[in-house]
């Protein structure tokens, strides 16, 4: 996996930011692997290298460990997960907690059960549904939607109407810092919280329907 010093000083910042243990680093390794072999035979995702993925991939959909309080969370719907992120990552730091993957796209819907199944996930379920349909047809409890890099905010708000099962989750928003709300979709918004991924700043946006 690591092909130099400087792999393995990205690898470390991971390790140190969210206390992997040594069979957490041995899963995000075999997550790792697993990335790099299937992406030779189809597109997963344009980052394979361990820096773009340590940061890029696994740090980043770890920020919501170390920005919101999961720990009376019991279950969270990764829409458009597409290689898994942020629900693997999450996931596989959250054991407790089971995952809902949302994917339409077939090769990566059989990406993701290769990874649940390589690295045994018993609190992970992939679905094959569109987010309209999961939203409409799943009928069991979602406490959080997460979603990154995936539906745009004005279609995955459409939780939050009033005849919406989910009408009361929080829904977690990874956001570029340049993203401005628009006017409907601040009706939702209730604080966003910056934070870094290598020299970079990023956003986590949290959205709450008005009680």
């Amino acid at each position: 996996m690591f092909e130099n010093k400087l792999d393995q000083r990205y690898w470390n910042q991971l390790v140190k930011k969210y206390d992997l243990d040594q069979l957490l680093q041995e899963k995000f390794k075999s997550y790792f692997d697993l990335i790099v072999t299937e992406n030779q035979k189809y597109n997963i995702t344009a980052i394979t290298s361990v820096k773009g993925v340590s940061l890029d991939h696994f740090y980043d959909s770890l920020a919501l460990v170390k920005l919101y309080d999961l720990s009376n969370v019991k279950s969270i719907a990764d829409i458009g997960s597409g290689g898994g992120f942020p629900g693997l990552p999450l996931a596989i730091m959250n054991p407790n907690i089971h995952f809902h993957l949302v994917e339409v796209n077939q090769k990566k819907i059989n990406f993701l059960n290769m990874v649940v199944d390589k690295l045994g996930l018993q609190n992970v379920t992939v679905h094959s549904d569109d987010f309209r349909t999961f939203v409409r047809n799943f009928g069991q409890s979602v406490d959080i939607f997460t979603a990154r890099a995936s539906l745009s905010l004005k279609e995955l708000t459409r939780i939050f109407k009033p005849s919406s099962l989910y009408k009361n989750a929080l829904l977690i928003y990874w956001a570029s810092t340049k993203w401005k709300p628009t006017s409907q979709e601040s009706l939702y918004l209730q604080e966003c919280k910056m934070y870094n991924v290598g020299d970079k700043q990023r956003s986590l946006c949290f959205f709450r329907a008005n009680s």
